[in-house]
C-alpha cells in the first residue's frame, strides 16, 4: 500500500469524521485512561498517523526514562507498516523520524510555562515548525485550569494542536453525570476533545466525551487491539 491511501484509510480519520473535524489548530484534547490501558500507545499512533501525513510534531514527555517512547514509535510504524503492507517502508520510516523530536522534562523541577518556553524555542529558534504537541505523563492532579489557559493561549498563538496524555490512577476513578472523571473538573472546561480509553473483556473501547461544546456520541467506532496496541477500526 502506498503511504497516501494508508493516511487515507486511517483509523484516525473515523475520528475525524466523529468529531467536528478532529481537534483543530489552538486546541487542546485528552486521551485518558487508568494506569496501564494504552494511552502511550495510542498517542504514538495518533503521532504516527500525523507524520505519515506530512505533519511535523513534538513530543512532551514527563516519563524518568524516554527510551521506551522511542520503543513505542519503532513498534507501532513497524506494526502499522507490516499490517497495511506499506511500499518502501524504511524509506518512509527514515522521512518521518526527521519530522519528529521527543523533549523530556521532570514535571516536579520545571513547571509548565518553563516547559513552554522550551517547546517555543524549539520551534522558533530551531526551525522546527511543529503542528502537534504531545504531552505524555503529565500529573494532572497538580494541573490548575489557570496553567491549562496558559498552555491554550500558547496552542492559539503558534497554531498547534496539543494532546495530553492523562493517568487516572490504579483504581476505577470516579466520574461526573457527564461522563467527566473527577480528576478533570476543574480544568475540563479548557479542554476541547476528551476521550476515555475503557476496558472491556477482550479489547479496549475509546468513548467520546467531551467534543467541541456539541453532545458527544458516547462510544466511537473504533477500538484499540489488545495484541498490537493499535488503533483499530470496530471489527
Amino acid at each position: 500500500m502506498v503511504r497516501s491511501e494508508l493516511v487515507k484509510r486511517s483509523p484516525w480519520r473515523i475520528l475525524e469524521k466523529t468529531t467536528q473535524g478532529g481537534l483543530g489548530k489552538g486546541n487542546l484534547g485528552a486521551i485518558a485512561a487508568r494506569q496501564g490501558v494504552g494511552k502511550t500507545a495510542c498517542m504514538v499512533h495518533l503521532a504516527t498517523d500525523q507524520l505519515l501525513e506530512g505533519r511535523q510534531v513534538i513530543h512532551v514527555s514527563f516519563s524518568a526514562n524516554t527510551s521506551h517512547i522511542v520503543d513505542w514509535y519503532e513498534d507501532i510504524f513497524s506494526e502499522v507498516a507490516r499490517l497495511e503492507g506499506l511500499e518502501n517502508a524504511m524509506e518512509v520510516h527514515d522521512e518521518i523520524i526527521r519530522h519528529r523530536i521527543i523533549m523530556n522534562f521532570n514535571q516536579q523541577g520545571v513547571p509548565l510555562p518553563k516547559v513552554l518556553g522550551s517547546v517555543r524555542s524549539m520551534i522558533r529558534d530551531g526551525h522546527f515548525a511543529a503542528d502537534l504537541i504531545i504531552v505524555d505523563g503529565y500529573d494532572f492532579a497538580a494541573v490548575g485550569r489557570q496553567e491549562l489557559q496558559e498552555v491554550r493561549s500558547f496552542a492559539a498563538e503558534l497554531g498547534l494542536e496539543i494532546w495530553f496524555s492523562v493517568s487516572l490512577g490504579h483504581e476505577e476513578p470516579q466520574y461526573r453525570p457527564d461522563g467527566v472523571p473527577q480528576l478533570l473538573d476543574g480544568v475540563i472546561e479548557e479542554l476541547s476533545i476528551l476521550i476515555l480509553l475503557r476496558a472491556e473483556e477482550r479489547h479496549v473501547r475509546l468513548q467520546l466525551v467531551k467534543d467541541h461544546g456539541v453532545p458527544a456520541v458516547g462510544s466511537l467506532h473504533l477500538e484499540l487491539d489488545p495484541k498490537t496496541l493499535l488503533i483499530a477500526r470496530e471489527g
